[in-house]
């Protein structure tokens, strides 16, 4: 596969995915770069994180993840010194099925009655759902309710159109850009997990000018319009 000047690889998780594929026909028109894109989730385990990827010597030249993902992966060694750019944030939010009833999640208890009174429940086995398991359910006492770490977000958001689960916590982007479900409402900002997502270039990469300029680009004020109607809020463009 082509690596040099004019080609650019890219991993990235699905957070910013729907903001990223409203933009990347005008990159690559614009500047004349091809761009290849695979998926993977920003932490957890299995062999298609992005470390995971990267490890077993997946071609990347960029990552798109959530900056907690990008933190493993700058300690690990495999990312460029001073490439790395948070491009948006996004709260976290609820799915249910097309068609359901919306359940109430505007407050904390109300949030908590909603998961309590959910048959199951799932949630990306990647940053966000790692918290969720690991802090904020343990803290609201949210026990005794069947829950899915689903591989990836797209696989959660699958789950709640098949029915196979009543609602899914995840970031909002991902819940607007999924068929087959509804955006319930967002997470109490008492309880709220704001989640980054940024972008950096791998330590090594033959396409390091190309890469910067893609990253430019998504870090642009002209890229912050996509970025918002994908349900995010755009930073890089607003410093």
């Amino acid at each position: 596969m082509a690596n040099g000047s004019t080609h650019v690889n890219v991993l990235m998780s699905g957070g910013f995915s729907a903001a990223y594929e409203r933009l990347l026909p005008e990159f690559t028109h614009k500047n004349g770069i091809a761009v290849t894109t695979g998926s993977g989730a920003s932490q957890g385990t299995g062999p298609q994180t992005i470390a995971a990827q990267l490890a077993r010597g997946v071609a990347a030249d960029v990552v798109i993840l959530s900056r907690e993902g990008l933190t493993e992966l700058i300690a690990e060694g495999r990312i460029a010194t001073g490439t790395d750019v948070d491009l948006a944030q996004v709260p976290l939010g609820v799915a249910v099925r097309a068609g359901a009833r919306k359940p109430d999640v505007s407050t904390v208890d109300a949030f908590k009655q909603a998961m309590l009174g959910a048959k199951a429940i799932a949630m990306p086995g990647s940053t966000s759902g790692i918290w969720l398991r690991n802090d904020l359910f343990p803290r609201l006492g949210i026990r005794n309710v069947a829950m899915t770490m689903a591989p990836r977000g797209t696989d959660a958001t699958r789950m709640v159109a098949a029915g196979e689960v009543d609602l899914a916590v995840m970031p909002v982007s991902e819940i607007l850009s999924a068929a087959g479900v509804a955006f319930a409402g967002s997470l109490a900002a008492e309880i709220q997990f704001v989640q980054v997502f940024s972008a950096a270039i791998i330590a090594g990469s033959q396409a390091m000018q190309a890469s910067k300029a893609l990253i430019a680009f998504l870090a642009s004020p002209p890229a912050a319009e996509a970025i918002t109607k994908s349900g995010m809020e755009p930073l890089a463009a607003a410093r």
